[in-house]
């Protein structure tokens, strides 16, 4: 009796079909993809945009790119983490007047107190707690650090009780609006309504030079693409995915071994260090900080922007922030009294009929068109993904 030996297993490669991407890791395209974006944004924002935009119209780029960066942070925390933060305000305002507080008192030189102070009459010196922001050594990373830690505190009261959805939205909602009432009725240490106003210098640079006003929408600029690349590996890193994991099946995750509430607090906390930031570099760039900066509307606002981009990418809560800032800028002027209901009425028609934001157009025409193309070539772009990811030639 004859033994049959098994044929040797085919070692043939199926070519890809036509019009399939080139062959190669797809993290490598990944990251070439990321970088010639990264490159891009760099280009327009140093090179383009200083040289078409006026000194004015490139100051309030500037103030965008502030409100920008707040919204990178409601994309990790409400799109990423499903916590809809309706009080970024505050952490705004908390880095927002603490930058302000310093430069106030370097305008006031060595031992003088504030203008508004003077003005009012109602303080014969400086108050203690004014006294520490007179030194950068401590007011810089009080701009962030201040904010984390009433983000740490409130999260950490917050998401062990396990408070979330429409209940955390109000909660921070009502901490904006306490906010507003503290500064107001602190009219002689805070300027009140007013705010801290007529801000003229930046650590020894005049700010109204014009050169040293494009100095600070460079710096601001650079800081906001240093927040995008932190928080592509964030949301990239094995936190990242657990932080999906918790938005789309808390109870799972807590029955994995995870503690939940943890992981929404890194991510309430790093929002927060984020919108205390950008709230530090906006008084160089405005020149002001107010209650009405840091309230309830301009809180909504910071939402609305990044519901109309697209809260679960990565640009999409930068560029909605930045077209409805300026959107805000253009049409306030022509219709004052109806920007406030064209504004509520985006974003009605945006979570109604496009959730995904309008960076989700990119993702649908992409889909339509691999769907056709699947339909024509006999092939699904989703096995072949799935092949590559296996490492395996796709059928």
């Amino acid at each position: 009796m004859t033994a049959v030996t098994p044929a040797p297993p085919s070692t043939a490669v199926h070519p890809a079909p036509a019009g399939a991407e080139p062959p190669g890791p797809p993290a490598r395209r990944s990251r070439l993809r990321t970088a010639a974006g990264f490159a891009f944004g760099a280009a327009l924002l140093f090179a383009v945009a200083p040289l078409v935009l006026s000194d004015f119209r490139l100051a309030l780029l500037a103030k965008y790119l502030c409100v920008a960066m707040v919204a990178v942070g409601i994309g990790i925390a409400w799109g990423r983490g499903g916590m809809l933060t309706l009080g970024q305000g505050v952490f705004f305002g908390l880095g927002g007047y603490a930058m302000a507080m310093h430069l106030k008192l370097a305008d006031a030189g060595p031992g003088g107190m504030p203008d508004f102070m003077q003005l009012y009459g109602q303080l014969d010196e400086l108050p203690l707690w004014w006294r520490p922001f007179a030194s950068p050594w401590f007011a810089l990373p009080a701009t962030v650090l201040l904010p984390m830690a009433v983000a740490f505190g409130l999260g950490s009261l917050v998401f062990r009780r396990r408070v979330r959805g429409a209940y955390f939205a109000i909660l921070s909602q009502a901490l904006a609006a306490a906010m507003v009432i503290l500064l107001i009725g602190q009219q002689g240490t805070t300027g009140g309504t007013n705010g801290l106003t007529d801000i003229k210098g930046f650590f020894g640079y005049n700010l109204d030079d014009p050169v040293n006003q494009r100095m600070v929408y460079f710096i601001i600029a650079g800081t906001l693409l240093a927040l995008l690349a932190l928080t592509r590996q964030l949301i990239q890193s094995r936190y990242g995915e657990l932080l999906v994991a918790v938005r789309d099946g808390e109870e799972r995750v807590r029955f994995l071994g995870y503690d939940p509430a943890s992981v929404k607090l890194v991510a309430y906390v790093v929002a927060a260090g984020m919108a205390g930031l950008a709230g530090a570099l906006f008084v160089p760039a405005v020149g002001i900080i107010s209650p009405a900066l840091i309230g309830i509307v301009p809180s909504i606002e910071f939402v609305i922007g990044v519901a109309v981009g697209g809260r679960a990418t990565l640009l999409g809560p930068v560029l909605g922030a930045v077209a409805v800032a300026w959107a805000r800028t253009a049409l306030s002027e022509r219709f004052p009294g109806t920007w406030t209901y064209l504004q509520g009425l985006l974003f009605v028609v945006v979570v109604a009929f496009l959730p995904g934001g309008l960076a989700s157009l990119w993702a649908l025409a992409r889909r339509r068109d691999g769907g056709a193309d699947a339909r024509g070539r006999g092939w699904l772009p989703t096995t072949r993904r799935r092949a590559e990811r296996a490492e395996v030639p796709a059928a």
